[in-house]
Order: structure tokens, then C-alpha cells, then sequence
């Protein structure tokens, strides 16, 4: 297969999104991999990714690919698992703490830190609007994280995602309950489940 033809393919899996890094990791030289960016008017969304003229742009996507230890959290973990009923008017991420986070906060993204050992709790992934696999929390972690920020995350938003949990058919409160005493919101939690049980 030749160079062109494995970028063609490259940016077809991926949406009409192309990374240098990618394109690297396949044995393609940076100069060549930008000769292809700009015969083929690929615009650049970041630093290091490109995208197709005809390719719609996912931000969430390009996030994650611009800062990969990011995770989708709180309200944007909420719109992804279908518990919110609007989209976020920012992109919520959780990342260890001690990242330096002014980029991201700069560019109106909320950032929550962590300590390294609740970092990786609840990891899963979910397909972003636009088709591409991104990182985030699974449902039960982003339910305590809305609880443990409450004063940050509005009261509509949070009673939303309580009621569209209760309703999942996938919804495994015991390990709901797991994660509510580690992250200490278990009475908080225990008043909600009442009403809504």
C-alpha cells in the first residue's frame, strides 16, 4: 500500500481526522505526512491534527487527542451516557491532580482534579456525537462526581441524571454504593435513592 493510499485509509477510519503521531507510528515522514495535509487542504484543528474539508469537527475528540490523559467527567460524562437533557455549554474533564491545567482552562474547558488513585475509578468510553471513542467515567462515578461538586454543577442537571439512572436498565447500584463510600457522598446519595427507589 503506498503512503497516500495509508493516509486515505488513516483519515477514513478516523472520520476525516488525521494525527501526525499517527501518521508517524505508520512509518510515514512528518514531511511527507504535511505535503498530504496540504494537497489535500486538510485544515489544521490543533497542533499535531488535521482534518478533512468535507469532515464535520468533533471537539471532544480533538480534546482528548490534544491532551490524551483527560477524561470526559460531570456534565460532558453526563451528555454522553444519554443522562443530561442538554448538551454542556462547556467540556467538563477530570485529570490527576498536579497537571497543569491553565491550557485547557484557557480555552473555557472545565478542569476537575483528582488524587492519582481516584483518577482511574469508573474509566470507560463512549462514542462522542460525531462517531469517534473518547474516554470518560461510567455512569455510576459520574454520578458521585456530580454529588461531591454539587455547589458547581446545577440542581436541574443533577436531579436529571439521578432520575434517567434510576430508570437504566444497566444500573448497578452496588457498585454505585462502592463508589459513594470511597468518594464520601453515600449519604447524600442514600437521601436521593429514597425518593427515586
Amino acid at each position: 500500500m503506498k503512503k497516500s493510499e495509508m493516509l486515505e485509509q488513516l483519515s477514513q477510519d478516523n472520520k476525516g481526522v488525521l494525527k501526525t503521531s499517527d501518521a508517524v507510528s505508520l512509518g510515514i515522514s512528518k514531511p511527507y505526512f504535511l505535503e498530504f495535509i496540504k494537497k489535500n487542504e486538510y485544515e489544521k484543528a490543533a497542533h499535531g491534527i488535521y482534518l478533512a474539508p468535507d469532515a464535520w469537527e468533533d471537539g471532544m475528540y480533538i480534546l482528548q487527542s490534544r491532551c490524551p490523559q483527560a477524561v470526559f467527567s460531570h456534565e460532558a460524562a453526563l451528555y454522553l451516557l444519554d443522562l443530561a437533557e442538554r448538551e454542556p455549554l462547556k467540556y467538563t474533564v477530570t485529570l490527576k491532580a498536579g497537571y497543569k491545567t491553565t491550557n485547557l482552562t484557557n480555552q473555557g474547558v472545565k478542569v476537575y482534579t483528582v488524587k492519582k488513585e481516584r483518577y482511574p475509578i469508573g474509566i470507560t468510553e463512549a462514542k462522542t456525537p460525531m462517531g469517534h471513542t473518547v474516554r470518560i467515567y461510567n455512569a455510576e462515578r459520574t454520578i458521585c462526581d456530580i454529588l461531591q461538586s454539587r455547589s458547581q454543577v446545577e440542581i436541574q442537571d443533577r436531579q436529571a441524571a439521578l432520575k434517567g439512572y434510576v430508570k437504566r436498565r444497566d444500573r448497578n447500584i452496588p457498585l454505585l454504593m462502592e463508589y459513594a463510600e470511597e468518594f464520601k457522598v453515600d449519604k447524600i446519595l442514600r437521601t436521593y435513592l429514597e425518593v427515586l427507589l
